[in-house]
């Protein structure tokens, strides 16, 4: 499992030319799952994400949480995390989870996100979507396990 976290302003998730998710100041989740990813990884990637400390304190430190901001959090599933490009020019996707397997993981993501009591938005698994965002930093971060 992958998770590329990015500190945002604000964040869009626009499907067939409408607003389908908007979230404020917090987090911009891309996530992408392997062959072999389980769900006994979503505790603690959840765990991970809400709790690392990105966000700045009254003295300009990175030491707040998306938690203790009370911040927003949009998730966006992302297969193309795993693609292989060190051969050829097309990017090979062999190592993503087939959607069987992604889907349910992406789903169980979600709601553990969701059980934080944090406002969490989503974007539609297999979809076409344009995502729009205003990166804060710009701060970009990638989590893996």
């Amino acid at each position: 499992m992958r998770v590329l976290v990015q500190m945002v302003d604000e964040a869009f998730i626009r499907i067939d030319g409408k607003i389908h998710a908007a979230s404020g100041k917090g987090l911009l989740l891309f996530v992408g799952f392997k062959n072999g990813d389980t769900e006994d990884m979503i505790p603690y990637f959840t765990d991970k994400i809400i709790n690392l400390r990105i966000f700045e304190d009254a003295e300009g430190k990175m030491n707040m949480s998306v938690k203790d901001i009370n911040g927003e959090i949009s998730v966006v599933s992302q297969f193309t995390l795993y693609a292989d490009t060190n051969r050829g020019r097309r990017p090979g996707f062999s190592d993503s989870a087939s959607p069987d397997v992604a889907v349910p993981l992406y789903d169980s993501f979600v709601k553990y996100l969701k059980n934080t009591g944090l406002k969490i938005e989503e974007g539609v698994f297999g979809a076409h979507m344009e995502i729009g965002l205003i990166n804060n930093g710009p701060a970009t971060f990638l989590i893996e396990k």
